[in-house]
């Protein structure tokens, strides 16, 4: 018999009361088993159920705990769910369970022994995950988007990974293989699950790329309250930093799961140029095409060192500012450096995706102009350069300067992130398209 959730007796997730935080406790420790509870709590949690759908009057005391029995479906997962109770956010999640609306029905996947993994590209995870970002998916544990994926932190990485169900904290393990922090790559997570008490702090992200060379900060995909963002975030994140955990898809497409340490580091020249066919070569020319070189391969890539190859390479260090016998088309150890870690300047030209914020957008398309920015990477914090002073003077002569109470002048801050961002706004973007970061479709409009 299934017991009615009555609203009075069930905890706002986001009450920051006393009444509510004690009720949510409660809810933690009547975990069912499967998620983690303890058998003499799960016990106590029947006996509950039953009273109450017998109508027994319940006193006070009773009140709050059998908050958590009328707790049935989507609440169940409520309290199978983590929440994170940082002052960035807050990210309780569901459990685990199949894809809703339009997507495909059948038991959760984690239930399955063997589940068969879906291939997927780097590029594949992360456009998918932009996806998300543009279109501001509010948070939710307890509603499903679109495309049958659960709106919270967990099922984000689902949707991401393109797994055939909606995962937690507790199962996404299964799915990937561990790796070193070193290693991690763009759509790799970091998941922290905290199988004592799944309600303190579990959370999962997806990283996209160190944010500099010290990698201390990375760009982060989640899904935490009010929407998905795409965010700088301390390694590994906010809260909990040191229990978070690399994982690698094992169906990743391009290369074996936990092959991290054979490909990261720099396998020597000698591996590329004419002659070379090698796994190199081919992990060379698909990092490059997720780096907008797709246009420059007719074929492949593949194990055979080719002049697309060489081509690709020069036009992503040509992309780096380089010159010269810096840009030979041969990779070295800085080209192989930041096409591993997702950082550096894209292939320009491509409609990859190198529209006007940092990730795709509304009118962010290409533009003939391209080739005049002077590219991402000099608007960042602590970069100080004469293209920011050139930018911060510009958008002054457009009318949005009204962040800058001193300059501006050659070194990047939040004023001159907010007067961008008040910019690509007024253009009509949204989302990732209007994240206060230049792209080369922000650039045109300043200048043009």
């Amino acid at each position: 018999m299934t017991v009615p959730a009555f609203e009075e007796y069930v905890p706002a997730i986001d009450c920051t009361c006393a009444g509510c935080a004690a009720q949510r406790r409660t809810a933690a420790s009547a975990l069912p088993v499967r998620y983690g509870g303890h058998p003499a709590a799960h016990g106590a949690r029947r006996a509950l159920v039953l009273v109450t759908a017998a109508g027994v009057v319940l006193g006070s005391g009773a009140v709050e705990a059998a908050s958590a029995a009328g707790a049935a479906g989507d609440r169940a997962a409520e309290a199978a769910g983590a929440v994170r109770a940082d002052a960035d956010g807050d990210s309780p999640q569901g459990g685990p369970g199949p894809l809703r609306g339009g997507g495909a029905s059948g038991p959760p996947s984690s239930t399955t022994t063997t589940p068969k993994l879906r291939k997927s590209s780097r590029a594949d995870i992360i456009n998918r995950a932009k996806k998300w970002v543009s279109a501001q998916v509010p948070y939710s544990m307890t509603k499903y988007w679109p495309d049958g994926y659960r709106q919270d932190c967990s099922g984000f990485v689902s949707m991401a990974w393109n797994l055939p169900g909606n995962e937690w904290t507790g199962s996404l393990a299964a799915f990937g293989t561990r790796i070193a922090r070193e290693e991690l790559q763009p759509g790799d997570i970091l998941l922290f699950h905290n199988p004592a008490d799944p309600s303190k702090g579990s959370h999962v992200t997806i990283f996209g790329g160190w944010t500099d060379y010290t990698h201390t900060h990375y760009t982060a995909y989640e899904q935490t309250k009010p929407h998905t963002r795409k965010k700088t975030t301390p390694m590994a994140y906010w809260t909990n930093s040191g229990n978070y955990v690399a994982y690698r898809y094992k169906g990743l497409s391009g290369g074996s799961a936990g092959s991290g340490s054979s490909v990261t580091g720099f396998p020597g020249a000698g591996k590329f140029g004419p002659g070379a066919s090698n796994a190199y070569v081919t992990r060379l020319g698909r990092m490059l095409v997720e780096r907008g070189g797709k246009r420059l391969y007719r074929v492949g890539p593949g194990p055979g060192w080719g002049e697309a190859d060489r081509r690709a390479t020069q036009a992503f260090q040509r992309a780096q500012g380089w010159k010269g016998k810096e840009a030979d088309g041969i990779p070295g150890p800085d080209t192989w450096r930041l096409l591993v870690n997702g950082t550096g300047h894209d292939i320009p030209g491509t409609g990859n995706g190198s529209g006007g914020g940092s990730g795709t957008g509304a009118g962010h398309g290409n533009s003939n102009s391209d080739s005049k920015f002077p590219g991402r990477g000099y608007f960042r914090s602590g970069q100080s350069n004469s293209h920011v002073d050139r930018l911060g003077r510009q958008l002054v002569k457009k009318g949005f300067g009204k962040y800058y109470t001193s300059g501006p002048g050659p070194r990047w801050t939040e004023a001159d992130r907010r007067n961008v961002e008040a910019f690509q706004r007024a253009q009509g973007w949204r989302g990732g398209a209007a994240d206060g970061y230049p792209g080369p479709e922000t650039w045109r409009r300043l200048f043009g």
